[in-house]
């Protein structure tokens, strides 16, 4: 089983990343692009056998006590 976690910034605070990305891409003639967030992608494979309701429960502490910054990121768990 694979875990999929990808964090963002939340929508009310300011990206400074994701502003010079679509600024630049503005600059090079990409046109209609109306904002840019950059985040963190993490994989984490599960060792066979692993309980799916366990793993879900575990990976989401883990991911808001270390991986992300509640306060100011939000998250999204996918397992596979």
């Amino acid at each position: 089983m694979k875990a999929k976690i990808i964090i963002t910034p939340k929508k009310a605070v300011l990206d400074p990343q994701g502003k010079t990305v679509q600024t630049a891409l503005a600059q090079m003639g990409y046109t209609g692009i109306a904002d840019v967030h950059i985040g963190k992608y993490i994989e984490i494979d599960l060792a066979p056998g692993t309980d799916k309701a366990m793993a879900q429960k575990m990976l989401n502490d883990a991911a808001h006590r270390l991986l992300s910054n509640p306060v100011i990121e939000d998250y999204k768990l996918e397992l596979e």
